[in-house]
């Protein structure tokens, strides 16, 4: 077999968020703009369409399983690396992250990106979140001056040399970088390298918030959780009564859903399906149907509240995935990819993303046969059990950006 000698980019994407409250910024927050960039309504609106089909990829290519990534991270990541990207690469990249490109220029959504970027890396006391790019060049490769200059200032992206002729010392190197960036939550990034590695591009995602109204650990008791309709498993269930929060019942797609805020006002959104209609909500999953719920929630009493503790991780090669939603050439020999380096015949080998997102009594850390009771128990008792398997949605409410989007399918996974 003849040796693969084309000098490949890797593209690693790793998340680490832990949750537990919500937080919002004021929306009337005006930022005057040197630049005409996309605004942040447009941007929300293809980040939450490109979050909600990787899903259903992702859901598809992964039945019955816990499904969590993040979002925010693979669509940033994807931008970076358009920056070096030309011709039919560079569409098909773009035209995947869901935007209309007869209706915006690939300046105002690089523009764009760079606005998100610098709101969410701005400092609060209410949440711990880092996001941020990396690359990792190899040591006599030639980054071109505009390729280096734009990835700094509109993706923040650090530069460093790296020698992947010895793939251990430099998966070593990068994965320290990663674990490091994500607080300890992502050690493994890369399982291996390929020695004829040129670029690699690395975005992190670190969240970490506390839930406005927290739950109490004493009253935390194992119960069971409905993975199907013949598989149980025993979880730690928290619960907390008395709870004005966001709620509402959607009886046209046959789901409940609960907003829980962070201190930050920033929320996490639980989705819990009817009896067996996981599949068909998975399929409604549309930017115009968060509009509708978000449009729907309503501040109500929720006499009792049910919801595992749970910590879940996933890693993915994301080049299939990608591939189903019109991402192709780059991950060929095809790609264009002139906008980084002289190498003309770079590609991207692989692009990995791992995320990790655990939810407790405090808040949120990222780096079956009972159906909702909301009978009327006594006067109007509204009693949530998340008991089977849900959705959970991460928003940061100044940008609308879903940061983590999962599937729970068994809180005790390890």
């Amino acid at each position: 077999m003849a040796e693969r000698m084309s000098p490949l980019l890797a593209l690693g994407l790793l998340v680490a968020g832990l949750c537990s409250s919500v937080h919002c910024l004021p929306e009337n927050v005006v930022v005057k703009e040197q630049h005409r960039r996309v605004d942040d309504h447009t941007l929300a609106s293809s980040n939450t369409d490109f979050a909600f089909s990787l899903y259903k990829q992702l859901a598809l290519e992964n039945p019955n399983k816990n499904v969590i990534f993040s979002p925010l991270s693979v669509s940033i990541a994807l931008g970076f690396l358009s920056l070096g990207a030309r011709g039919s690469t560079l569409t098909e990249i773009l035209e995947g992250l869901k935007f209309n490109l007869t209706e915006i220029q690939e300046t105002e959504i690089h523009q764009g990106f760079q606005h998100l970027l610098q709101m969410l890396n701005r400092p609060s006391n209410q949440l711990q979140l880092s996001v941020g790019n990396a690359m990792f060049v190899q040591e006599e490769l030639k980054l071109l001056d505009k390729f280096r200059e734009d990835a700094q200032v509109l993706y923040s992206s650090e530069a460093f040399s790296a020698n992947f002729g010895d793939p251990e010392a430099a998966k070593s190197l990068i994965n320290d970088y990663v674990k490091n960036k994500t607080q300890g939550k992502i050690e493994d990034l890369f399982k291996d390298l390929d020695p004829f590695t040129k670029v690699i591009l690395v975005n992190y995602i670190y969240f970490k918030a506390q839930w406005k109204t927290r739950f109490d650990p004493k009253d935390t008791e194992q119960a069971e959780f409905h993975m199907s309709e013949n598989k149980t498993v025993e979880v730690p269930m928290m619960s907390i009564g008395g709870l004005e929060t966001p709620y509402f019942q959607d009886e046209e797609l046959g789901c409940t859903l609960v907003e829980l805020t962070y201190t930050s006002n920033d929320s996490a959104l639980f989705i819990l399906p009817d009896e067996g209609k996981m599949q068909a909500l998975e399929a409604k999953l549309i930017p115009e149907t968060l509009t509708r719920w978000r449009d729907s929630l309503q501040p109500s009493l929720i006499d009792a509240l049910y919801l595992p503790r749970f910590s879940i991780s996933s890693d993915y090669n994301l080049q299939r995935s990608l591939s189903k939603l019109g991402i192709r050439k780059v991950f060929t020999s095809e790609a264009d990819l002139s906008g980084i380096t002289d190498v003309m015949d770079l590609e991207v080998s692989q692009m990995v993303h791992s995320a990790v997102l655990d939810v407790d009594e405090e808040g949120t850390e990222g780096a079956a046969s009972t159906a909702v009771e909301v009978s009327p128990r006594s006067m109007f008792m509204t009693i949530v059990r998340f008991n089977r398997p849900f959705l959970i949605a991460v928003v940061l409410k100044d940008t609308q950006s879903i940061i983590f989007l999962g599937k729970v399918t068994n809180p005790s996974q390890a």
